[in-house]
């Protein structure tokens, strides 16, 4: 019991001793706190305040996120006018100027492959063979007999000059020589249905086809393609057809090589008008050399309308919201140099440039770029290009920014 009143009252003594000590620390920073910390600050305070006004915490810091900054510098872009082509752009396919797939015409087991995959092949090649044993035999005993016949027929028109043989037994083997010689043809014409050759010089693709591989008729060996001219077919509406015609050059752009243009021409038209889209059908040719353009890829092609002149300005000058476009004309208010947004009529894009067809004046100046770093009426600062590693707020060598020790907030 003694135990549990001692270490009661020795708390209340404690905390007793904590108030007292804690009102002690608050009187003395209101009467003397100041001798080394400045009117009004804590201990220490004047030692971080020297910079006075324009230091942390005094006006002009309060300022200084605004006007520590300045007008924005941007690169300018000046409105002029170029020249624009009205294209008709269309998608198609690109196809070698000649392309097959050689299928086998009878079902036999593959005796020789005589090509590599991507090999370039002249016309007449041979690419495959099949066995053709039976063939070979086939074609030997029809020119036994051929020359059975031939022999037969041979005596038989001497024996008919001669009157010994009747003008019917020499026609008769004459006949007979005729079918042989048709049947030496046609056993050849098996055998050479053994060995599949390349119809036209070109390129082939990639095959699986083995030696000892069973093919069948109409199943795939190996494509062939020659690839010296790529075509493309593609269709045009009805109502541009007077803008059409043979011979015609023709642009066209494909992923693979972006930036690239290729130009070709319009080889024919078709005779005919699809009458469910009301579209004919072009075909145009594009120079291949060194085979950059492949089979199958899809080619953006553009025909030229015709050509005009209107006002243009890059792509990073214009700012588009929805359905409206603008830009940021450069102008004087005073002494101050402004960013104005004015709404634009843009029209087509080429070239990285935009057409302007209304809202601008030729030579008037504009914000090339960082069109997201300024507001409309926003003050700025024409110049060149930023130097690396500058922030926003760089400035010329020697120039001091507003907030610092004894320059006016």
């Amino acid at each position: 019991m003694i135990r549990r009143h001692f270490f009661l009252a020795a708390a209340i003594v404690v905390l007793a001793v904590m108030v007292v000590v804690g009102g002690i620390k608050v009187f003395a920073l209101k009467n003397g706190g100041g001798q080394g910390g400045g009117p009004g600050g804590p201990p220490g305070a004047m030692a971080a305040g020297k910079a006075g006004p324009g230091g942390p915490g005094g006006p002009a810091a309060k300022g200084g996120g605004r006007g520590g900054f300045g007008p924005t510098q941007v690169s300018v872009a000046v409105v002029q006018p170029r020249a624009f082509k009205d294209t008709i752009e269309v998608l198609g396919v690109a196809k070698g100027r000649q392309s097959v797939t050689l299928t086998a015409g009878t079902t036999q087991l593959v005796e020789r492959v005589r090509f590599r995959d991507g090999q370039q092949v002249a016309r007449g090649a041979v690419l495959v063979e099949l066995r053709a044993t039976e063939q070979d035999a086939a074609v030997a005993q029809a020119q036994a007999r051929l020359v059975q016949a031939q022999r037969s027929y041979e005596r038989y028109r001497t024996l008919g000059q001669q009157g010994w043989a009747s003008k019917a037994q020499v026609d008769e083997v004459e006949a007979s020589y005729r079918a042989a010689q048709a049947d030496v043809a046609a056993a050849r014409a098996r055998e050479a249905d053994r060995v599949i050759r390349a119809p036209f010089a070109g390129v082939v693709g990639l095959s699986d086809v083995a030696p000892g591989a069973l093919v069948n008729p109409g199943a795939p060996i190996v494509t062939l393609d020659d690839i010296s001219a790529m075509r493309v077919d593609f269709q045009v509406p009805e109502r541009y057809l007077a803008q059409l015609r043979q011979g015609q050059t023709i642009l066209a752009n494909v992923d693979a090589y972006p930036g690239e243009t290729i130009t070709g021409r319009i080889a024919q038209l078709d005779t005919r008008i699809d009458e469910r889209t009301r579209a004919i059908t072009a075909r145009a040719e594009f120079p291949n050399p060194g085979g950059r353009l492949k089979p199958g890829m899809l080619v953006r092609v553009g025909v030229s309308r015709g050509e005009r002149q209107s006002l243009s300005a890059p792509e990073s000058a214009v700012s588009v919201q929805g359905d409206n476009a603008f830009v940021y004309v450069i102008r004087q208010n005073g002494e101050r140099t402004v960013a104005e947004q004015r709404p634009i009529l843009t029209g087509i894009r080429q070239q990285g440039l935009v057409e302007i067809r209304d809202g601008v004046q030729p030579g008037e100046r504009i914000v090339a770029d960082g069109l997201n770093k300024i507001q409309p009426g926003q003050p700025i600062r024409v110049g060149g290009p930023r130097p690396p590693g500058a922030g926003p707020g760089a400035r010329p060598a020697g120039q001091a920014a507003p907030g610092k020790a004894g320059t006016p907030a």
